[in-house]
């Protein structure tokens, strides 16, 4: 009988692991699958396991694939099974490429005669795959905002990115969740951000991946009305709760999808955004909304000097702007006070109230 032995945490059950097991099981007759008790866990990882080992014994215990399942209490780093295998002898250890104790379990084979093989990841039958990326998903929020951005820009880009600027946004709500969406589709309002929130991912290193900056999930994720600092990735400078911002900002469709990757090359003026960036702290650390109109104003005079059409005049508007940089999606007004905002509301049907948006 050829003896198949594999070894981990198995912390949580999933798809991933059941296919490690059907691989693993068709080199050999017997499978021995062996994890890492609740004592050894706390040793090395200072965390406890989701359920008690002997509810975790039973489940594994119970896949046809395997045929035998022992609890570890060995507290070599990397080898608490080490006792157990050598009482076993079995003929065969099976890892998969990305162990990080390769050269220990290669000479605990030679001490017993057993194979050392490595099992390379097939593509996976299901998504999430790894015990980290279900406890996000678990995690997730149900729902989850969008953002506005003010000034700073594309300094959230890191190539982009100046040393002493800063990116100023906000979380609004109405809220979206994975069920509903109560806004247009590639709008400019890091609606990328706020799916990967949902999902249980962070969203950043896919945004940067793509070229863009990680400033949709960084303030999805923080809420409020944040001022980062620009970089590589995300520095929190400061944030406020919003409220200076109540009943004061709309937005409004402009007919168009917005692509902010499409755009990432076009020439602009980083000064100017930089500026604006500078000028709307400013108005967020005083909690003057003339004064980040001015930031945001600013920034909008760079967009039509990129090339972007030119935004409705609303009555009595302080300042407007396209949400993000994509030529399209949403735009965004903001207000003296609510009245203004109201009368605005009225004359307009097509544009939407949006509110600041901050989680405690």
């Amino acid at each position: 009988m050829k003896k198949v032995f594999v070894s981990g945490c198995y912390d949580i059950l999933h798809a991933g692991h059941l296919q490690f097991f059907e691989e693993a099981r068709a080199h050999g007759d017997y499978l021995i699958v062996s994890f890492a008790s609740a004592e050894v866990l706390w040793h090395h990882k200072r965390r406890k396991p989701s359920i008690p080992d002997d509810h975790k014994k039973a489940l594994l215990q119970a896949l046809r694939m395997v045929d035998e399942v022992i609890i570890t209490h060995g507290h070599d780093e990397g080898l608490d099974f080490k006792e157990d295998f050598l009482r076993i002898r079995p003929a065969m250890l099976l890892v998969t490429d990305d162990d990080k104790y390769g050269q220990l379990k290669r000479e605990l084979c030679a001490e017993v005669g057993a194979e050392y093989r490595i099992l390379a990841k097939t593509p996976p039958k299901f998504e999430p795959v790894s015990t980290s990326s279900i406890v996000r998903w678990v995690q997730a929020p149900t729902e989850a905002p969008l953002r506005v951005d003010f000034a700073g820009g594309w300094l959230d880009v890191p190539r982009f990115a100046k040393a002493g600027e800063f990116v100023v946004n906000c979380a609004i709500s109405p809220l979206v969740s994975l069920r509903d969406w109560p806004y247009e589709k590639q709008a400019g309002l890091g609606g990328s951000g706020a799916w990967a929130l949902l999902n249980g991912k962070d969203g950043i290193d896919s945004e940067l991946d793509l070229g863009v900056g990680w400033q949709d999930p960084a303030v999805i994720r923080e809420t409020g009305v944040c001022v980062w600092r620009s970089g590589e990735r995300p520095q929190l400078d400061f944030k406020r709760n919003g409220d200076f911002l109540k009943g004061r900002m709309a937005v409004l469709w402009t007919a168009g999808q917005h692509d902010t990757p499409g755009v990432v090359d076009h020439p602009r003026d980083y000064d100017r955004i930089a500026e604006s960036g500078r000028i709307a702290r400013d108005g967020v650390l005083s909690e003057d909304v003339f004064l980040l109109a001015k930031g945001i104003a600013l920034y909008h005079e760079t967009q039509l000097a990129e090339g972007m059409e030119p935004l409705p005049e609303l009555p009595d508007a302080l300042a407007c702007k396209y949400c993000g940089g994509g030529y399209g999606g949403y735009a965004l007004y903001l207000f003296a006070d609510e009245a203004a905002r109201e009368g605005a509301l009225q004359t307009v049907p097509e544009l939407r109230p949006v509110e600041p948006f901050c989680r405690i």
